[in-house]
């Protein structure tokens, strides 16, 4: 999942535009067919699929067992483990030697191969098996964020410790489990000899965790790969997440008067404005988002996150800034978000004579995205965790995803994967085992059920 998320141009990350006014907008103007306004797309799956629609479906326990005795436990730890010991931290983003660990099992096991890069250092693999018919998309990105400071890890950050169940690495949770799994899932349905109905594409993808313009927007933009459903790789604990929220992010600036930090009174206090804001903020809209809710999703939430002001310790600070994180749950407006905070730093700034604010939105601004529980992919993810004892809970995802790409494209999307996103980025992340392993199955049973001949999951 992203590290920031104030974009700067649409594919760029927060981090990138926090200084300049390029990331910010007084007024946002959608036009048709944006991120934000683009409706669902019916591909040709969702139509051969149509009478499954919120109707359960369920796994031939013959063909369930031929695929999942193809997984091999030691196998998809050693996989893992090789993964880590791949260095891809982003920035730079080389990913090439990971990207190479994982084309070579999948070439061996009969998956075609197809690489597309922006840059050489960048390249994103696509793997296909099977043939004519619905295709499902398994997506998981092998770049990971810097480790930080060394000193704080127990586990050397690329050394793929094994403790207790669990492998520590950078990148062991955010991806490299989901990327594991997908592509042991991948390769072990080949391994079976299920003839299939359709096609299985694992895309392994460079650049998420600066924002994917070399990624998944590369592929999704230039249709290299036209999914009926996609399954994006995250730290979901292997839970179901129908979507991701929504995303604006805000910047006030609060203008008042410089004057010597000994006659203040001569001067307007930029900072003491902007406090009189953020306690308005925690006051009055941050509990009101508490109660914005939505049955899949944790609450709608706002954050600020970072803060600037003055230039000198005995001068009265003339500016003051700050930035929120907004979060939006299904059914909330980006602009209706920035509206709803304009107007409260208004009325908070009103208060100290000579001070001015400004209120601005960022350039990358996003809906929540949300798949209709009945649709196939869902259905037969239950399915999948239904079989394997795992959560049948639909839930939604609060970070970024490479999701939205394809959900902005209109390809029905879902999130699933191994690990906790609380574990994400941390100094000796890791990831279970087991959960490696279940996703592993997990992620198995759902192609079968979607690709597998029409008696794999019949409606019932």
């Amino acid at each position: 999942m992203p590290a920031a998320e104030l974009a700067a141009h649409g594919r760029g990350r927060a981090d990138e535009g926090h200084g300049g006014d390029a990331a910010f907008v007084r007024k946002v103007h959608l036009r048709p067919g944006s991120i934000l306004t683009r409706p669902l797309r019916e591909g040709k799956g969702e139509q051969v699929n149509k009478e499954k629609r919120g109707v359960p479906l369920h796994i031939d326990q013959a063909l369930a067992n031929r695929v999942l005795a193809c997984i091999n436990e030691d196998e998809v730890v050693a996989f893992l483990r090789r993964l880590i010991q791949a260095p891809s931290v982003n920035p730079p983003g080389d990913v090439r030697e990971a990207i190479a660990v994982c084309e070579a099992p999948l070439r061996e096991a009969g998956f075609s191969i197809r690489l597309a890069q922006l840059a050489p250092e960048k390249p994103n693999l696509i793997a296909e098996y099977g043939g004519d018919g619905p295709v499902l998309c398994l997506n998981a990105h092998v770049d990971v964020v810097p480790t930080g400071e060394l000193s704080a890890w127990k586990h050397a950050p690329f050394a793929a410790d094994v403790e207790d169940g669990r492998v520590y690495g950078r990148g062991a949770g955010d991806d490299k489990a989901s990327v594991t799994a997908q592509i042991m899932a991948g390769i072990a349905l080949a391994r079976s000899g299920v003839p299939l109905k359709g096609r299985l594409v694992i895309t392994t993808v460079a650049d998420e965790e600066v924002g994917g313009p070399a990624g998944t927007a590369l592929l999704v933009d230039e249709k290299l790969v036209t999914p009926d459903w996609v399954i994006v790789g995250e730290q979901t604990r292997n839970q179901i997440c129908l979507g991701e929220k929504g995303f604006i992010g805000v910047r006030i600036t609060t203008h008042g008067v410089a004057a010597h930090g000994g006659l203040p009174s001569e001067g307007v206090n930029a900072i003491e404005a902007m406090a009189r804001i953020i306690v308005a903020l925690s006051d009055q809209l941050w509990p009101e988002l508490e109660r914005r809710t939505h049955p899949n999703f944790r609450p709608s939430s706002a954050s600020i996150n970072m803060i600037s002001g003055g230039v000198k310790e005995n001068v009265v600070p003339d500016r003051c800034q700050i930035h929120i994180d907004r979060r939006l749950v299904p059914g909330e407006q980006p602009a209706d978000a920035l509206a709803e905070i304009e107007a409260i730093a208004r009325e908070a700034v009103a208060q100290v004579p000579g001070a001015s604010v400004v209120v601005e939105g960022s350039v990358e601004q996003r809906l929540a995205t949300f798949n209709s529980p009945e649709s196939p992919v869902v259905q037969a993810m239950l399915a999948a965790n239904r079989s394997l004892g795992l959560s049948e809970e639909l839930t939604g995802f609060s970070m970024a995803t490479d999701g939205r790409f394809f959900a902005s494209a209109g390809y029905p999307t879902i999130i699933y994967g191994p690990g906790d996103p609380r574990i994400a980025h941390i100094p000796d992340e890791w990831v279970g085992i087991d959960e490696v392993l279940a996703a592993t199955r997990a992620y198995a049973l759902t192609a079968l059920a979607l690709l597998g001949p029409e008696g794999a999951a019949p409606g019932q």
